[in-house]
């Protein structure tokens, strides 16, 4: 629920815009008296929004505009006077207030204004997160059976409120398919929330999840909202949950099944609706095993899951995926459109990519256009260890230990889900391309590997 700020010095205004903000567009308000007060209330409390008189004594309107500009704070502020002089509404939006009215105004357009000012700061948030990933996140692309499998779950898991785990190696995309079901969803114009659980201090989780007041702690000098309540009536999404500490699990698993969140420090539960998507690259069965997982919470996330398959399962995207990066990293740096040769596809194309999956397909491709000096990227430029890497697979990709037998079983199970992948699993195709006898020959081949589109 968005928090509203009103700042007057005439108490009987601003107690009745807190009343009617409160019972026509369901608001919590906040009062102050003056500037002073409103600029302490605004440095301990989670405002977002303000309605600030401009004519008052001591600290007026445009010092707190000043002072807010200052300090870097960007939460919208609506003016309004009752001089009926706008110059200094017009002023008072240089020094970066949203827009003004009058003190006259019918509160129900006051109520449209706030709203408007809401979702302006909230699409001002957005734009600056886009800019920031800007060039820097791979797509969903792909028209493997793989690829188009996750997607076609993706896609009907989007509109449900449920829980959603994803899981899958580091650098597959985990935050992409999170930022899919949201944008898919029925919560796309709220706040998607990303917190990455392995980048917080045990000491800082909790307040980073549930939030805090003033004083919980040794430097809270204000309150501070956590990410479910940023991330209300929208998605929270928690990467690399498998990181998170016990007892963070356990006020995680409270939070999700009674949809009641407590800040540090605080004894009142605040209502969240907020649709959690959570990932791992671990193995969740094996941490709750070994005690380092909570069964009751794993139980709570896994209702659904999405499974990210690892590049090297869907080779036959690897020439759409290096064509994106090759035209986002062109644009990046602003030189003309390059092209990779088919050699240097080939070579790509027969990598395994097991060390960091698209990720590192996209460092590549970015080394790959620094690299090259024409507009064709040859083979010769590919990194080494790829090139390397690759020889080594044309000839066996099976174990270096084992019998003969079971090392060319491995062999023979690479080879036939490779040429798979490159022919997007048509079988005719691929037996073709084998030079097996028939479609019916690679179908006994499959069912004795278990291979399955």
């Amino acid at each position: 629920m968005s928090l509203i700020l009103i700042i007057d010095d005439i108490a009987a205004m601003r107690d009745q815009y807190a009343y009617d903000l409160k019972r026509l567009g369901g608001f919590e308000t906040l009062t102050a008296n003056g500037g002073s007060e409103g600029l302490l209330q605004l440095k301990s409390e989670p405002v977002d929004c303000v309605i600030l008189d401009l004519e008052m004594p001591g600290v007026d309107g445009f010092q707190v505009l000043a002072t807010l500009k200052k300090q870097g704070n960007k939460v919208p502020v609506i003016v309004y006077t009752g001089t009926g002089s706008y110059d200094r509404c017009v002023r008072a939006v240089k020094l970066g207030a949203y827009s003004f009215i009058a003190k006259d105004e019918p509160l129900e357009r006051v109520v449209r204004e706030v709203e408007n000012a809401l979702a302006w700061g909230g699409l001002r948030n957005e734009i600056n997160r886009l800019k920031r990933q800007s060039g820097e996140s791979s797509p969903l692309v792909g028209e493997s059976r793989a690829a188009v499998s996750m997607l076609e779950l993706i896609d009907r898991l989007a509109p449900i409120p449920s829980a959603v785990l994803i899981m899958g190696e580091s650098g597959t995309g985990k935050e992409l398919v999170a930022r899919r079901l949201h944008d898919a969803g029925t919560r796309k114009k709220q706040n998607f929330v990303p917190v990455n659980c392995a980048a917080l201090p045990d000491t800082m989780i909790e307040s980073e999840l549930f939030g805090h007041d003033r004083g919980a702690f040794t430097g809270a000098d204000k309150v501070r909202k956590g990410a479910f309540e940023t991330a209300h009536k929208g998605t929270l999404f928690l990467d690399e949950i498998g990181e998170l500490p016990l007892a963070a699990q356990a006020k995680l698993l409270r939070v999700l099944e009674d949809g009641i969140v407590t800040r540090l420090g605080s004894h009142q539960g605040r209502p969240v609706d907020t649709r959690v998507v959570a990932a791992t690259n671990r193995n969740l069965e094996s941490e709750v095993a070994e005690g380092r997982f909570r069964q009751d919470l794993f139980y709570r996330l896994n209702t659904h899951v999405v499974q990210v398959p690892p590049l090297r399962e869907r080779l036959s995207d690897v020439p759409l995926l290096a064509d994106h990066f090759l035209t986002l990293t062109c644009e990046k740096f602003g030189c003309k459109s390059k092209s990779l040769a088919p050699e240097t596809l080939d070579r790509l194309k027969g990598y395994d990519w097991s060390r960091n999956n698209i990720r590192e397909l996209r460092n590549v491709i970015e080394r790959l256009v620094i690299a090259a000096s024409q507009e064709s990227i040859t083979a010769d430029l590919v990194p080494s260890e790829i090139t390397i890497t690759t020889k080594k697979h044309s000839l066996t990709d099976s174990p270096s230990s084992g019998t003969l037998k079971e090392q060319k079983l491995v062999a023979e199970r690479q080879i036939i889900l490779t040429s798979l992948e490159r022919n997007n699993w048509h079988i005719t195709n691929t037996a073709r391309q084998l030079g097996l006898a028939d479609h019916s020959s690679l179908l006994k081949i499959m069912k004795r590997h278990e291979l399955k589109k």
